[in-house]
């Protein structure tokens, strides 16, 4: 037992993690490659081997520390793929496809699960409501993943995603914020929903009212879709 989780329940959410996150990268790495810019293929980064993309503080220890002390919420990333836009072939529409392979790998890694969640009933009772539970928390993780990913601010992918596609006069300003872009998540992430509720007396929260709701309808979508309910 660790902080309470025995490692049957710690396995059920490490896998999903792993996975999620480092195909992720691999995605952004192939999709750029096939564009033009072979900097993360000279790397050795353009492979679903998810050992070559892991970071140890971001892959592993983060997000089991968080799963330790039971936070909230759970994140983690995996070693930044590099990228040359200006390698690309069509850059700024090159830009949009390479940013958007990260989160729709893992809008497929979702419905992956999904369908693999139907061999459950093949298994014994232990070890299928152990494979049940890692196939959900694979759709949600996945899910989450896609959609805190498409936030449009750089140097998440949404953000990436807006600088190629919005006109030059508003794309700059944007992609200038990218070195302060984790930054002014993390502020609005943290401390919103305290500065909402003494200013305004209610606590406003970006992941509560926008990023939830949005994981919790696609999540059911796919289960439905993948023939759960």
């Amino acid at each position: 037992m660790i902080g309470g989780l025995s490692v049957l329940q710690i396995s059920t959410w490490i896998i999903p993690i792993l996975v999620a996150i480092t195909l992720h990268e691999a995605a952004h790495a192939y999709v750029a490659w096939k564009l033009g810019d072979d900097t993360a293929h000279q790397q050795g980064r353009v492979t679903f081997n998810p050992f070559r993309h892991i970071d140890p503080f971001g892959t592993i220890f983060l997000p089991a520390l968080l799963i330790f002390v039971r936070a909230p919420f759970l994140i983690g990333y995996a070693k930044p793929v590099p990228v040359n836009f200006y390698r690309l072939r069509r850059p700024r529409r090159d830009m949009v496809l390479v940013a958007a392979a990260g989160p729709a790998m893992n809008i497929l890694l979702a419905l992956a699960a999904g369908l693999l969640l139907q061999l459950e009933s093949f298994l014994p009772a232990g070890a299928g409501a152990w494979y049940a539970e890692t196939m959900e928390r694979g759709v949600i993780l996945n899910v989450l993943l896609a959609v805190f990913n498409m936030i449009p601010l750089p140097p998440l992918d949404g953000g990436r995603v807006a600088v190629g596609l919005l006109p030059r006069a508003l794309a700059r300003p944007l992609a200038r914020l990218e070195r302060f872009g984790f930054f002014i998540l993390i502020g609005i992430m943290l401390f919103l929903p305290s500065i909402s509720l003494q200013l305004l007396g209610r606590e406003i929260s970006v992941f509560d009212s926008i990023i939830l709701p949005v994981v919790r309808f696609l999540a059911t979508l796919i289960l439905t879709v993948t023939g759960h309910g």
